[in-house]
């Protein structure tokens, strides 16, 4: 039996586009999933979205600014001063009574040039075009104070980048301690909750396998239990809105960690020694430090130039006019309502008040040796902290080593209570703790390892890591 190829028909264009637009509107309509990342893309999601890294951009951008300013002192200066304004109204020559020239003598020169007779219009024009040519450093040393108030700027933005690494770190770990300390409780509750019903119902029931005082026993457990478990639900809630906030997502945003549990992070293979060495090298207060100084020495060098004069060339000129003042042509005459002039000039600008200079000088040096004294205590303060910090880790690695035993020898014996318990072998204070005692080291063991794993980002902050 043979097929009719054109028996059946293919469906039409307009068909299929209505069935891919309603798949599209389909999974359109679809709740939007979580983004889930880890902890390496949440710091390079925080150190782009963090706007307190973009306000310390700018903050270097001004301090750029300021240099250019300082630098932009040894190019031309162009002053201009233009008024229209009154002048005295004169007409004639310069002779008495106005005579435009002398045919008798004595000649003498009219007096009347500036009595009100009438007014008219006055234009001025002033200007000036002066180049620096020799400041006596002034602007070479404000220009190192200015480079070194760029550099110092700029250990902002790093300190800053390596706080967001830090906070993105605390974040992170944060919520995964938090969360796995409320899935523990959650066990734990459920299976307390388990005996709880039971024994109601044994004492309900008058069955005689449970007595009054385990039911207390069980209550005043289940009591703490809950505290701790909404305590957890509290910190991990809130560890995950600081890493939306921190990430960018935003507090409306969905966001997920890739890490099932907490897990220390690696012991640093650096010794300590490299530690304190990096960190005087390389941690970003040391290096602003650093910048200071060097900023500090050039102000005061400033300062000292301050007392010395300006070396000066340019052109200067001026120009008057008053349309209803009649024109002098004599060159020995100047009328300075009408009058005009240009001429280059090379000349020496001083402009000082020597006791207010040194006294200056005097407050930019004591500036240099406070910043000198606060280096010799950062030299010695420095190492300390790391010190301190590398304790801490070492502390606190071996800490969660043991308490790692502890913990899962703390389950074995709840599960065991319980299981006892429930059979009528054992007490219900005695199961309550062991209980206790589980939620204890499985509580404290997950602090220790978030605690060690803070104690690395620590250490990784203190010399300027950013990941």
């Amino acid at each position: 039996m043979k097929y009719n190829s054109m028996s059946v028909k293919p469906p039409e264009r307009h068909t299929l586009a209505r069935i891919f637009l309603t798949a599209g509107m389909l999974v359109a309509a679809l709740p939007g999933q979580a983004d889930t990342i880890n902890l390496q893309q949440a710091v390079e999601m925080s150190l782009t979205a963090d706007p307190r890294i973009k306000e310390s951009e700018q903050v270097v951008e001004a301090a750029r600014g300021l240099l250019q300013e300082v630098q932009g002192n040894m190019g031309w200066r162009v002053g201009v001063n233009a008024f229209v304004g009154l002048a005295p109204k004169v007409e004639g020559g310069f002779y008495q009574g106005g005579a435009q020239s002398c045919t008798s003598f004595p000649c003498t020169p009219r007096s009347d040039g500036n009595d009100l007779n009438g007014l008219s219009d006055w234009t001025h024009i002033g200007f000036t075009l002066i180049k620096p040519l020799y400041t006596f450093g002034k602007v070479e040393h404000y220009g190192e104070a200015a480079q070194g108030n760029i550099d110092i700027k700029r250990g902002d933005l790093k300190k800053t980048r390596t706080d967001t690494v830090y906070d993105t770190k605390r974040a992170y770990f944060g919520y995964l301690a938090a969360r796995d300390i409320r899935v523990y409780l959650d066990d734990i509750l459920q299976r307390l909750q388990k005996e709880l019903a039971s024994v109601e119902k044994s004492l309900k029931e008058d069955t005689g396998t449970a007595k009054q005082s385990d039911l207390y026993a069980l209550q005043t457990a289940k009591g703490l239990l809950v505290k701790y478990d909404n305590q957890a639900q509290a910190l991990e809630k809130i560890s995950l809105d600081g890493l939306k906030v921190l990430t960018g997502i935003g507090l409306k945003g969905e966001l997920s960690v890739a890490d099932e549990r907490l897990e220390p992070v690696p012991f640093p293979k650096t010794e300590l020694a490299e530690f304190q060495s990096r960190a005087l090298q390389d941690r970003p207060e040391m290096q602003q430090l650093e910048a200071g100084l060097r900023a500090r020495r050039a102000l005061v060098a400033a300062k000292k130039s301050d007392r010395m004069p300006d070396v000066y060339a340019g052109v200067i000129g001026e120009f008057n006019y008053a349309s209803r003042r009649d024109h002098l042509d004599n060159p020995y005459a100047n009328d300075f309502f009408n009058s005009g002039g240009l001429t280059p000039v090379v000349g020496v600008k001083w402009d000082t008040v020597f006791e207010v200079a040194s006294a200056r000088v005097n407050q930019a040096q004591a500036e240099l040796e406070a910043l000198n004294h606060k280096k010799a205590f950062a030299l010695e303060g420095v190492p300390f902290e790391v010190n301190e910090a590398y304790a801490n880790a070492q502390a606190n690695f071996a800490s969660q080593g043991a308490l790692a035993t502890s913990a899962t020898a703390a389950r074995h014996w709840v599960v065991a209570s319980l299981a006892d318990f429930s059979a009528g072998l054992e007490s219900a204070d005695r199961m309550v703790d062991a209980l206790k005692n589980y939620v204890q080291t499985q509580i404290e063991y997950v602090r220790a390892i978030n605690d060690y794993n803070m104690n690395v980002a620590q250490l990784a902050r203190m010399t300027g890591e950013l990941k």
